[in-house]
């Protein structure tokens, strides 16, 4: 009697284990495949522009292979704080932030950010890069590089960048900072209220987004002296790079792909692929180049280095320059 009772609590015991293990193997079949609900896409600033128009070609490649809406999100102040804020401080694991140039210059700016964009986000992938051009009026004496340089030198030269902070203005200061030049450098309220102050030879020389200043110069009212990419421009044939003068001239605005900290890390691996998928198609170079940018590919870990080299390149330029925001 005593040996059937306990053959009898075995089998018990065997049977409720089994029913558990069961019932937690099919809790785990069970759990959904992220993305579980529709993935949002933060850009930090206004409507319109490159950045807009980039995330929705992506993510109409996109979405069919997530099986899920990417939906691209404006939310514009403080400069891309506010919405870079809304990222960094979410528990959200379908969050995204549509990170750009500002991102690597803010932090030597403001030591008071509330969020540190190496620690508070995964970075995805690169999105894309345009150059800068400098510019002058057509009948400026500037002729050459070289002409820039020596005039710069002699404090002879003011150039019009499109606000304090912004990348056209640390391109200035980066070129005094290296070059020994004594450019002086003037903000004014974005490229458009700059370029006619250039094109009249009020100020010596402009320090503009290339695809702003090329139908201009195409039009001949504005002369480029040099372009800020790696390599020379085709559509600006014979204009020599800025990278003449060194690597560190190598100056592009760029927009990239960051996920919020809870976003599981295997899937930032699997979004960063089909981003680099999406990038590669000959069509996204077409629609990308009627906004004025370049498609850019780079893996998590690329993009974590060159995050890491910016910041610390306009850390550089800030402190020896002393740029204090308005």
């Amino acid at each position: 009697m005593v040996k059937t009772m306990t053959l009898w609590r075995r089998f018990s015991l065997g049977l409720w284990v089994g029913v558990c293990l069961g019932a937690g193997g099919a809790d785990i079949q069970a759990q959904p495949k992220w993305p579980t609900k529709p993935i949002t896409m933060v850009v930090p600033f206004a409507p319109g522009g490159a950045g807009n128009g980039s995330l929705r070609i992506l993510s109409e490649i996109m979405s069919p292979q997530l099986g899920q809406p990417i939906l691209v999100d404006n939310r514009p102040g403080a400069g891309g704080i506010t919405g870079s804020l809304s990222v960094t401080s979410s528990n959200d694991d379908h969050l995204f932030l549509m990170g750009s140039t500002s991102m690597t210059i803010l932090p030597a700016l403001r030591h008071d950010l509330p969020y540190d964009v190496q620690r508070d986000l995964r970075p995805v992938g690169m999105i894309s890069s345009q150059p800068m051009a400098l510019v002058v009026a057509t009948n400026s004496p500037l002729r050459s590089l070289e002409d820039l340089i020596t005039q710069g030198k002699a404090g002879h030269l003011s150039a019009g960048n499109s606000g304090v902070g912004t990348l056209s203005h640390l391109a200035t200061e980066l070129m005094n900072h290296k070059l020994q030049t004594k450019i002086l450098a003037v903000p004014y309220k974005g490229d458009s209220v700059l370029l006619p102050d250039v094109a009249s030879g009020n100020i010596s020389l402009g320090v503009v987004n290339l695809p702003v200043a090329l139908p201009l110069i195409q039009a001949g009212r504005l002369r480029a002296l040099a372009v800020t990419s790696s390599q020379p421009m085709a559509s600006l044939p014979g204009v020599p790079t800025l990278r003449n003068w060194g690597e560190e001239f190598v100056i592009t605005g760029w927009a990239a792909l960051f996920a919020a900290k809870n976003v599981p890390a295997t899937e930032v691996d699997r979004l960063s692929q089909l981003l680099r998928q999406a990038l590669a198609q000959p069509s996204t170079k077409e629609k990308f180049a009627s906004f004025g940018v370049t498609p850019e590919l780079a893996t998590p870990a690329q993009l974590s280095v060159f995050v890491h080299n910016e910041t610390r390149r306009w850390a550089e330029v800030v402190t020896a320059r002393g740029v204090k925001l308005d």
